[in-house]
């Protein structure tokens, strides 16, 4: 897809500087300036993205993380986005989240985030196992240093954390 032209571009980066600020009635105005044939950019998408989900709005997340999979099959932000976004809508949850994910992993075999988030969700469902096999590969993918910190650091995976601590997967 084609890279943003001024003035659209200008907005684009007002708006992004805005939601680092935490601004996001700001941010959002700025994106209201990008013309309607833009805003559905992919890159225009991702920061709208962002915006709801500072705001939880995950019903919002899910429509727009579809729509950066349309626009972006063949990379892997959307797919990640659409499973958290799933994880938390109503009627979503857990499996509805590892199940969309899960197509992910042959797409984007070098990418660790895909079984990093797919062991945090099989932990928090009890799958342990599982978890531990989707953290072995993310590992693998992303390095073992790099993974263990991350996975120190996330809640969903403290049940394996004395594991991950002593790397005993």
């Amino acid at each position: 897809m084609n890279h943003l032209e001024p003035p659209d571009s200008h907005y684009l980066r007002a708006a992004i500087g805005w939601l680092e600020l935490g601004n996001l009635w700001e941010a959002n105005d700025e994106l209201k300036k990008i013309a309607p044939r833009n805003r559905t950019h992919p890159d225009v998408l991702k920061v709208r993205l962002e915006v709801f989900t500072v705001e939880e709005n995950w019903k919002a997340c899910l429509d727009i993380a579809e729509a950066v999979i349309k626009a972006e099959p063949d990379k892997p932000f959307g797919w990640l986005r659409r499973s958290y976004s799933l994880r938390r809508v109503p009627n979503g949850g857990l499996q509805a989240a590892f199940d969309a994910l899960l197509p992910a992993v042959g797409r984007f075999p070098r990418d660790s985030l895909i079984p990093f988030n797919l062991a945090c969700y099989a932990c928090q469902m009890g799958h342990l196992e599982d978890a531990r096999q989707w953290l072995k590969r993310a590992m693998e993918v992303g390095g073992t240093d790099k993974i263990k910190r991350m996975a120190l650091s996330d809640p969903d995976l403290s049940p394996l954390w004395e594991e991950i601590g002593n790397l005993g997967l």
